[in-house]
């Protein structure tokens, strides 16, 4: 049990990125105190030399100009004003007897027999007997005898012991710190993950792809990555609607057509004319032409609405589009009586795929043809609005109810004009999924009585 506990400890994403936190956190703060005391140490080691320094000149120079007598009334009156820090001074002579003495009452026990006595030795340091400090000489020569002065390193030793001590303490208050500063750092660092965790664990528990998971527009790589997840689980939800939209239509709409189907088959096997017989077959093939027409279309419709349409975009001159579909439509418009004609600016393109705009404007067109009446015209123009390009196809029929006006792009829907010709109720779908693939948008303008303009905006370039 223990080694499970402690391997799921290892393996624990927070107790890692705390570790390295606290870890990283003390490495720092223990390399800033480290050097904090190395310099700390050099200045101070670098001051008392200098004051040895410079009061061993001051000192050679009264001698010369004085004798021992001189240097020993200066050295008596700085110790009694207090004026200097307390120092080790001596003059050793050519054969090492001690001219002049004086070491402070404050320096504790030295034994100076260690100290060299010739001038030969610049510096020199003696170790207390109780090995608490050491005393640092420095030496010039005065021409036959040796002038010394010294300080103890108890005072220097005392300040670093101190300091020694602070940075203990801040290093425990930084210990404090980088525990609690990383359970925080990890737990909030961590919780858009767990959000993600949970709203995983609740799309597999429910199987239902609206849960979303929280962005806390820190714009992170982290708060990034909730963003693209909750734009998946959109695309995810968008997908399986209109999967199953598609399957709810093809269901519903299939019944009919297998319905006629069944019928067919049944009449024709209840008889034994061979004619009959042909004329089931005939109906047959064209009611499952139809039906595959119908499940294609379909499929366009869905793959278009859930943006899972390859498109192949390219700069597209509208006048010859135009003209194609006019072709196409020509003998057609010429049997129903109606004049179509294209007035649509040579110069002006768009960037769409030319195959599936094609389709769908041909299907604008041939719906004004289709319920155009005798003697009618179909105009085709296109004009740019702020922008976009506006493609109109106006007619000059019956026009569109009221009731009929908000849901004729919608799938399968037929208004009481259209039932009376033959059709799947998928054209004008077909055209709104198409376009708006595109970027675009279809809509429509129509008045019972005097014709309806449908129109196709599309980005400009």
């Amino acid at each position: 049990m223990s080694s499970k506990w402690a391997e799921r400890i290892t393996q624990a994403l927070g107790l890692r990125l705390a570790a390295w936190y606290l870890g990283t956190f003390l490495a720092s703060t223990l390399v800033i105190g480290g050097l904090t005391y190395g310099l700390l140490a050099t200045l101070l080691e670098r001051r008392d030399h200098d004051i040895i320094q410079s009061t061993l000149r001051e000192y050679a120079t009264r001698y010369q100009a004085g004798g021992l007598p001189a240097l020993a009334r200066a050295i008596e009156i700085e110790q009694r004003s207090g004026s200097r820090e307390p120092l080790f001074v001596r003059v050793v002579g050519p054969f090492e007897d001690v001219l002049l003495y004086s070491l402070p009452e404050t320096f504790g026990a030295f034994d100076l027999s260690e100290l060299p006595g010739g001038p030969n030795a610049i510096w020199s340091q003696v170790q207390s007997r109780d090995r608490n400090a050491v005393l640092e000489v420095a030496t010039m020569d005065l021409g036959g005898a040796a002038l010394q002065v010294g300080k103890t390193t108890e005072a220097r030793n005392q300040l670093l012991s101190n300091f020694r001590r602070v940075l203990m303490l801040g290093a425990g208050f930084a210990l404090v710190i980088g525990v609690v500063g990383g359970i925080f750092l990890t737990r909030s660092t961590l919780k858009p993950l767990r959000d993600l965790r949970d709203a995983v664990g609740r799309i597999l528990q429910t199987g239902q792809t609206d849960d979303r998971v929280p962005v806390y527009g820190t714009e992170d790589t982290v708060d990034e990555l909730s963003t693209l997840f909750n734009a998946m689980l959109a695309r995810i939800t968008t997908l399986i609607h209109g999967m199953r939209n598609a399957l709810d239509h093809v269901a519903h709409d299939l019944r009919t057509p297998m319905t006629r189907l069944r019928v067919t088959a049944e009449s024709a096997l209840a008889t034994n004319d061979p004619a009959r017989h042909r004329e089931a077959l005939s109906d047959c093939l064209e009611e499952s032409e139809r039906v595959l027409s119908m499940l294609t279309t379909l499929m366009d419709i869905s793959e278009a609405e859930t943006g899972t349409m390859k498109l192949n975009v390219t700069e597209v001159p509208l006048a010859a589009l135009a003209k194609e579909v006019v072709d196409l439509y020509e003998d057609t418009a010429e049997d129903a009586g109606v004049m179509l004609q294209s007035g649509i600016p040579a110069d002006l393109t768009v960037p769409a795929d030319r195959d599936r705009l094609r389709q769908a404007l041909a299907n604008l067109v041939d719906n004004a043809i289709k319920y155009s009446p005798r003697g009618g015209r179909v105009d085709l123009s296109a004009a740019v609005d702020q922008n976009m390009v506006v493609i109109r196809v106006a007619d000059t029929g019956p026009g569109i109810s009221e009731q009929d006006l908000p849901r004729i792009f919608d799938r399968l829907y037929r208004g009481d004009q259209s039932r009376a010709t033959r059709g799947l109720g998928l054209g004008l779908s077909l055209v709104r999924a198409y376009v708006e693939a595109q970027g675009g948008s279809v809509s429509v303008k129509s008045t019972p009585g005097k014709g309806s303009i449908f129109e196709i905006r599309l980005p400009g370039t």
